[in-house]
């Protein structure tokens, strides 16, 4: 049998927390969702004033990062090379998404969810979902 660390509730709601607190210090609404290691919400919240849309947009986010085990904005760069780049169809499956801002959450080296964050700019949401990621770790 092999051993997997899993991503818990408790886990999911620190990131969410952690995320939500420094958007009220910032003034700015989004959605955080985290992801188990299937990239099937554990965890979501949309703060007061966020986009309805983002809904969808941070649970595709995650989805996407803990399904693929990179960042979301890693797939967008290379759909959009100039050269080398695909459409996003070639994934198959309608929840993948290139949009910035969902990142893997590795634990002793197996993957074991992701966190998103939608409704801001690409750099923001990168810069809450790796403060969820963190959070997470640091636990």
């Amino acid at each position: 049998m092999n051993k997997k660390d899993v991503l818990t509730c408790d886990a999911a709601e620190s990131a969410i927390v952690a995320v939500k607190n420094e958007l009220l210090k910032r003034n700015k609404p989004a959605v955080i969702a985290v992801a188990d290691d299937h990239g099937e919400l554990l965890a979501l919240l949309r703060m007061d004033g966020a986009p309805l849309q983002s809904v969808t947009v941070a649970m595709n986010k995650a989805y996407t990062a803990a399904r693929e085990g990179k960042p979301t904005s890693e797939i967008g760069a290379k759909m959009r090379d100039p050269q080398k780049g695909y459409s996003i169809a070639y994934f198959g499956d309608g929840r993948y998404t290139g949009f910035p801002g969902g990142m893997p959450i590795v634990l002793n080296g197996q993957m074991v969810g992701a966190v998103a964050v939608s409704g801001l700019s690409g750099v923001e949401d990168m810069e809450m979902a790796q403060l969820g990621v963190e959070t997470i770790l640091k636990a």
